[in-house]
């Protein structure tokens, strides 16, 4: 699993049917700190995700049998919006504080 912010979206008028309904994201790995480590990946969207939200990013053959995506044609899913993470008993993010409530 990957640990990645959505940096942005990619639009595509023609796609395979099997990808019909959903979102393609642009979504960019990140550290502990939220600083970007590696590069993009274009996932699709079982969760409804946002730009600027931290996820996590399956990929290969596990990216196949989330729910929404059984048997479709990707090979990066976004199954999950991260609300804090935890390391060691303390909160090193957190969305909430992130967004200053």
């Amino acid at each position: 699993m990957i640990l990645g912010k959505v940096v942005g979206h990619v639009v595509s008028t023609h796609k395979d049917e099997g990808l019909g309904g959903f979102k393609l994201l642009l979504v960019q790995q990140v550290g502990l700190d939220m600083e970007p480590k590696a590069p993009f990946v274009v996932a699709c969207d079982a969760v409804g995700a946002g730009e600027g939200e931290v996820v996590i990013v399956v990929q290969g053959s596990s990216a196949r049998i989330a729910a929404a995506t059984r048997d479709r044609p990707v090979d990066a899913t976004v199954i999950a919006i991260v609300d804090h993470v935890d390391v060691g008993g303390e909160r090193v993010w957190s969305k909430f504080a992130a967004a200053g409530v």
